[in-house]
């Protein structure tokens, strides 16, 4: 997965707008015959209701990893609070944050795990 971002990071480079790094990441993660869903729906269970409150995946790799995607100047803790919630709601344990406005991929990944 990394190595997918960082392929998509090289051949792009900073400056675009979320949704042309995540399009271009289904379409590397798809090349190299990684199974991923995009965009996946996450309701939110409040009491014992399930709501569809428009919360959305970008990435879900392999039905373990959620890749959240960011063009940002800076990751904040608001993205890592983000992220965590998507897993504690999803029930899954691994997620990546990818900001792809950095000039090296490197200072924009970080590894969050419930």
């Amino acid at each position: 997965m990394i190595s997918a971002a960082i392929a998509v990071h090289q051949t792009l480079d900073p400056g675009l707008l979320e949704s042309v790094y995540e399009a271009c990441l289904a379409h590397e993660l798809r090349s190299r015959g990684i199974a991923f869903r995009q965009q996946v729906g996450l309701p939110v269970i409040y009491g014992e209701i399930r709501l569809e409150a428009g919360l959305r995946l970008d990435l879900l790799v392999e039905e373990l990893v959620i890749i959240e995607i960011k063009a940002v100047d800076a990751l904040n803790p608001i993205h890592d609070a983000q992220l965590l919630t998507y897993l504690k709601l999803s029930g899954r344990r691994l997620g990546l944050l990818i900001n792809f406005n950095v000039v090296v991929l490197k200072q924009g990944l970080r590894r969050v795990v419930l």
